[in-house]
């Protein structure tokens, strides 16, 4: 009989733990998507990594009401545009940003080289766009204001990240609906470790290739170098980096501070001297972990901006 019980009980304690799933977008239709016949590819190796994503989501993460800040984050994974290191710059963020009161929302978005993508650079951007219209529209059942959402990104999602800084209003066609209304400028972005820059004198290859493909037009080299793209209705932004980080350049935040600075927003910048590319929280490294720190304080300084 206890055992029963026991059975009886083990649904209910995972559905406690489970965290809310919403779809980007409605069944059946996916802007720019088309049945490639692929399959989506979920690995753990140390890490989850997510490819071939063919039902993009989000993934919700709140804090109890009580802690509840009223403030909320974005989340985008890294991978080069190839793939999501889902819990490593996704699931794992979020849950610490719920340990400080934040609500978080990791985004499965499409990635541009799939079969699925109509046009391989707009299927990211679209998901992302959508990702935060839709938590705006949500707020007030997740518990948020709806001028206290960022967004934050790792690596290529650093740059999914920026681009939705600077292009949130760029015209695209997309599903027509009542979230479609919504803003989808972020109020503040946090980039960690992003790629910025689509020119050959600094940019992540791999993430170039895989986004623009191997001989990509100047314009759109252009388009997706964030840092050329910056004006006066960016949100402010806090940028991490290291120094020796061999994969992206240290130059690639420096462009993106340099040109909020010219522009008269507020930025800050932390460099840190050692920790490469892909750290993550660096819970093994005691002065580079302080990182996360640094993005709560400037959080909580940001929401509090008139």
């Amino acid at each position: 009989m206890k055992l029963n019980l026991l059975f009886l009980f083990i649904p209910l304690i995972m559905s406690c733990n489970a965290q809310n799933t919403i779809p980007l977008w409605p069944e059946g239709n996916i802007p720019n998507y088309v049945d490639g016949g692929e399959k989506e590819v979920s690995e753990r190796d140390g890490i989850i990594r997510i490819s071939k994503v063919q039902k993009p989501h989000i993934e919700v993460y709140l804090p109890s009401k009580q802690n509840a800040t009223g403030e909320g984050v974005v989340i985008f994974p890294g991978g080069g545009y190839q793939i999501l290191a889902y819990d490593w710059e996704g699931t794992d963020i979020a849950k610490y940003f719920n340990a400080k009161g934040i609500a978080a929302f990791v985004v499965k978005y499409r990635l541009p080289d799939d079969a699925s993508s109509k046009v391989g650079h707009w299927s990211p951007f679209l998901d992302a766009r959508r990702a935060m219209r839709i938590v705006r529209y949500h707020a007030a059942e997740y518990n948020i204001e709806t001028d206290k959402i960022g967004v934050m990104g790792f690596s290529a999602g650093g740059h999914l990240a920026a681009t939705l800084s600077v292009h949130f209003d760029h015209h695209l066609d997309s599903v027509n609906d009542s979230i479609a209304m919504v803003s989808a400028r972020p109020d503040f972005s946090i980039l960690v470790y992003p790629v910025i820059s689509m020119q050959d004198e600094y940019t992540h290859g791999g993430s170039k290739q895989s986004l623009l493909g191997a001989e990509p037009e100047a314009e759109w080299v252009d388009f997706f170098s964030n840092e050329l793209q910056v004006n006066n209705n960016t949100p402010p932004c806090i940028l991490i980096h290291a120094s020796d980080d061999q994969a992206v350049p240290v130059q690639n935040s420096l462009a993106y501070y340099e040109a909020l600075i010219k522009q008269g927003l507020l930025a800050e910048l932390h460099v840190y001297p050692k920790g490469g590319h892909g750290f993550s929280l660096a819970t093994n490294d005691a002065h580079l972990r302080t990182w996360i720190d640094r993005v709560m304080e400037w959080t909580l300084f940001i929401t509090k901006q008139d």
